[in-house]
């Protein structure tokens, strides 16, 4: 429907994008957080309109908390707490909205204390990490209103992604058309956004304003990138990755609604923006479940090194504990270089040995151990003691213990489970290892804070005599690319052998991936960056009878 006012004519607007973090199930301080953004933009930008995220209310994604029975309750009564502030601009809040038995993924204005319009988004996604289809109805309206004389078109998220919505707004009238998104990262999602509002502001001849959510929510991480093209496909505004703010764009309204043009941003290495990625993940983790510091093993090796420069970045030096707990195994480089870091770094720095443990459990365990030859048993022994020290750390001192597992090392079972799995949030959950010497390299081009050599030398576990990953493992360089088609991808074992890779790795690396589904089911969460984490992307069997092939 269109209610733009007869014989007003269009003029000048501006837009504010409300690009901002807000925390799932906290109605009435995401409420709070909206009051204040739209006063700010009326007071520092002169807003005529500020456009909040999809379901800011509630945060995203709210889950299971949709089906609680004050849900609605909660909605409305923020919904009242908005009208009665008599906000100056004109605003649109994403919020989940029940009309009779059905409930709907919804867009509200409110100006001047009444609303003046709702939209139900169309095409609620159920792929990958979205399971929208488990809460919401389809809606199936157009909305077009007028606001301060402009036809403007509202649509959320999947919409934009889908035929039909943005396509009906325009031929309803619309010249502008907002977006409200909570569009969760990974390593080329900007490009896909652009590309996609770039082909829809075109095609349909309206300017767009896509407003992302940023914030870290569990495993996801919403990196904002708010983007504003005109009516042409030209990029007119961008706001940053990784940075909350509210963005102010103007737009002169005459045959089109027309952006004026802002100064592009710089676009920021993948390195980089990975980087920001983990470091906003792992600060709103910490910060929005109410830990006070973490802890974590540091061993000398790259993943643990990446993992404590990413913590500290995001919480600062003061929160962070890093602890090097040697065995008779340990090289003397990894001790210095352990040291090394947590100095440059500026973190507290322990040393504990886990020799006196160890032989403590090995007495324990000599009788019924009898007559067996040491084996992995012995090497995971050590990963579980230091497992126990970091929880025992995490108990005393309220500290989150941060795990440091690569994707890789997830993939195959190179790690142990209570061992180096045990703790509450794994950093590098879904980084490939390829991808953490890269990390490293960066970090160090910002200032250095991790050894050249921890970089350089051959990754090891240093459980055993002069061990190396390799030894188990084929070269991360040939294992990333099997891991990313077989788990990114889906190819089949087959498929994958058709692009070159040796037979006997790829039979051994699926079948390592498959067996060890338990294990993934037990490890912490992670931050995810690529389009297809372990966790809500992935979703397999532990008990099944697939065989690996065609």
């Amino acid at each position: 429907m269109s209610v733009q006012k007869d014989g007003q004519e269009p003029g000048k607007l501006r837009v504010v994008m409300a690009q901002l973090d807000f925390l799932v199930g906290d109605i009435p301080g995401n409420t709070q957080k909206v009051i204040e953004a739209t006063r700010r933009a009326e007071q520092e930008h002169q807003a005529d309109l500020v456009v909040f995220p999809e379901l800011c209310l509630t945060g995203y994604p709210p889950e299971d908390l949709l089906l609680r029975p004050s849900m609605d309750v909660r909605v409305a009564d923020a919904l009242e707490t908005l009208r009665g502030e008599h906000l100056g601009p004109a605003i649109i809040v994403g919020a989940p909205i029940r009309e009779g038995a059905l409930l709907y993924n919804a867009a509200v204005a409110i100006e001047q204390g009444n609303i003046t319009g709702r939209y139900f988004k169309r095409f609620p996604p159920n792929y990958q990490v979205f399971d929208e289809k488990r809460y919401f109805a389809n809606g199936v309206d157009t909305l077009v209103m007028d606001i301060k004389g402009v036809p403007v078109g509202i649509t959320i998220c999947e919409d934009i992604w889908s035929e039909g919505p943005v396509e009906d707004a325009a031929a309803a009238g619309a010249r502008l058309v907002v977006n409200l998104n909570a569009s969760p990262y990974d390593i080329d999602k900007q490009v896909r956004r652009k590309a996609l509002v770039e082909r829809k502001a075109f095609e349909n001849r309206v300017s767009i304003v896509y407003v992302n959510l940023i914030g870290g929510q569990d495993e996801l991480v919403f990196d904002g990138g708010s983007v504003v093209y005109d009516h042409s496909g030209v990029l007119a505004a961008e706001a940053p990755q990784f940075s909350e703010g509210l963005y102010p764009v103007d737009f002169v309204c005459e045959h089109h609604c027309q952006p004026i043009p802002q100064p592009a941003i710089a676009e920021p290495s993948l390195e980089e923006n990975v980087y920001k990625a983990l470091v906003l993940g792992v600060r709103d983790y910490v910060n929005k479940n109410g830990f006070k510091s973490v802890v974590l093993g540091l061993s000398g090796g790259i993943d643990s090194a990446v993992t404590l420069a990413i913590a500290a970045d995001a919480l600062g030096a003061d929160r962070v504990r890093a602890v090097m707990m040697p065995f008779r195994y340990t090289s003397g480089m990894s001790i210095e270089d352990a040291e090394a870091e947590a100095v440059a770094l500026g973190v507290q720095y322990d040393v504990f040995s886990i020799e006196p443990m160890y032989d403590a459990f090995m007495e324990t365990l000599a009788a019924p151990f009898e007559g067996t030859k040491p084996d992995t048993t012995e090497e995971n022994l050590q990963a579980r003691l230091r497992g126990v020290l970091l929880m025992s750390l995490s108990n005393k001192f309220g500290s989150l213990v941060l795990t440091t597992g690569n994707k890789s090392e997830m993939a195959v079972g190179y790690s142990t489970l209570y061992g180096d799995m045990a703790g509450g949030f794994d950093v590098l959950k879904d980084v490939p290892k390829t991808l953490v010497f890269r990390l490293a390299w960066y970090r160090n081009s910002v200032s250095q804070v991790i050894p050249e050599r921890v970089i350089t030398r051959p990754p090891s576990a240093e459980l055993a005599p002069d061990q190396k990953d390799e030894d188990s493992l084929p070269g991360y360089d040939v294992l990333d690319q099997i891991l990313n088609l077989y788990v990114e991808r889906d190819l089949s074992a087959d498929a994958i052998v058709a692009q070159g890779f040796d037979r006997a790795d790829v039979d051994r690396v699926v079948r390592l991936v498959d067996i060890n589904e338990y294990k993934r089911r037990q490890a912490p969460i992670g931050v995810r960056i690529t389009e297809r984490g372990f966790g809500k992307d992935r979703r397999y069997p532990i008990t099944n009878g697939w065989k690996s092939g065609k």
